[in-house]
């Protein structure tokens, strides 16, 4: 690739930094599916909520999703996708159709933590 056409030397790095691990992958997922409350992503992620509150607070403060209040009382957010969070569905869509093609070998990963609970899903990536 020419020098010019290569990207910053650590986009990369940097693009994994805010997006490049497992839980965050599956809740950007759900969000841009329509799932846009606490409860209904961490159900359908399987993710616990000490976990799923890190991952949407660090995506909050790197400018991929925002919350508003839909509840007062007790306060409750809906999470939507910022245009830079939309701009990611494009890549989360050529990892899906990726997954299709080359990764999907019957059971999901959470299905075969589901079978074996000892292994976590962490340890289950690639």
């Amino acid at each position: 690739m020419p020098a010019a056409d290569r990207p910053h030397p650590h986009a990369f790095e940097n693009a994994v930094a805010v997006v490049g691990d497992y839980w965050t992958l599956l809740v950007l997922q759900e969000v841009s599916f329509g799932a846009r409350r606490f409860r209904r992503i961490m159900t359908n992620t399987g993710i616990s909520s000490n976990v799923l509150a890190v991952r949407l607070r660090k995506l909050i403060e790197r400018g991929v999703l925002s919350k508003e209040l839909y509840e007062s009382r007790p306060p409750r957010y809906e999470y939507t996708l910022t245009e830079a969070g939309r701009e990611l569905q494009p890549v989360l869509l050529a990892l899906a159709e990726w997954g299709n093609r080359h990764a999907c070998r019957g059971e999901s990963l959470m299905e075969r933590h589901a079978r074996s609970p000892t292994t976590t899903p962490r340890a289950m990536r690639l």
